[in-house]
């Protein structure tokens, strides 16, 4: 007895002699035909509306797809939203807000250079000034934007360097603060962004700080989204200029030939 019940507990506990292993093999399936491709647009302040593509696994069950899309957030470059190949060093991030049929809107994310450009400013003789500063736009946006200077040569120095005293770089550091606060906190999101692609700001520093030490390159580098007021479509639209359905074209202009229909024939000649 004692050898019949070892014998039924050693097949009770291989599970693998009762199981067959035809049927197994799960088919593989291809995942992008799960995938749906939507068009992001990009607000109205840029000149290329459609900015590009973006694929999501769509609607199953619980899980929505226009979900899924919410608060993604797109990096691209300035020129080809801008059409400009002089903007290719300047990266502007933009978040998806909103979900409407097969087209995602988004709001701008942020801003920032790209490593080339930042690399080569930096130059040896010279001293780098930095300086950043919390803002916040008509609209109700938090923001931080990080300014970056350069000390360059006084008219017909002959010396090699050209090294700021740290109290003029605190004093420019003060200026930069103060001038970048005011510019920016007069304005709503859509203006600052009109101030920060052609470089103004960083023109208005450079004017500013030219008794303190003449500066070089003085841009803002990087802009960071901190806080963003509580979520309007209306407003989003209004940035959007209320263009954020599909292109459907332009009218070719000419007059459409009337079509003579029979009397009770219900159809056409």
């Amino acid at each position: 007895t004692l050898k019949n019940s070892l014998f039924i507990m050693a097949i009770g506990k291989n599970k693998r002699l009762t199981k067959s292993k035809k049927g197994n093999k799960k088919k593989a399936q291809d995942p992008f035909q799960k995938k749906e491709w939507y068009s992001v647009r990009a607000p109205s302040m840029f000149a290329e509306r459609v900015a590009g593509k973006t694929l999501i696994t769509r609607t199953q069950g619980t899980k929505i797809a226009s979900e899924g899309l919410k608060g993604r957030v797109f990096e691209m470059s300035l020129a080809d939203l801008n059409k400009d190949e002089d903007q290719m060093f300047r990266k502007v991030k933009l978040c998806v807000e909103d979900v409407q049929g097969y087209n995602v809107i988004t709001n701008f994310h942020g801003m920032d250079l790209t490593r080339d450009k930042l690399c080569s400013l930096i130059k040896k003789w010279v001293t780098l000034i930095e300086a950043n500063v919390d803002i916040k736009t008509t609209d109700g946006y938090t923001l931080r934007l990080f300014c970056i200077a350069f000390t360059a040569k006084m008219p017909g120095q002959m010396k090699k360097a050209c090294y700021a005293q740290s109290g003029q770089v605190r004093q420019i550091r003060k200026k930069m603060v103060d001038i970048m606060t005011e510019e920016a906190s007069s304005e709503d999101l859509k203006g600052l962004i009109q101030k920060l692609i052609p470089n103004s700001i960083g023109d208005a520093i450079e004017k500013g700080t030219s008794n303190i030490y003449p500066l070089r390159d003085c841009m803002v580098r990087k802009v960071k989204m901190l806080k963003k007021p509580k979520f309007d479509i209306v407003k989003l639209m209004e940035l959007h200029g209320n263009d954020a359905g599909e292109d459907t074209g332009k009218g070719l202009g000419r007059d459409e030939p009337a079509v003579e229909t029979l009397k009770g024939s219900g159809g056409r000649l």
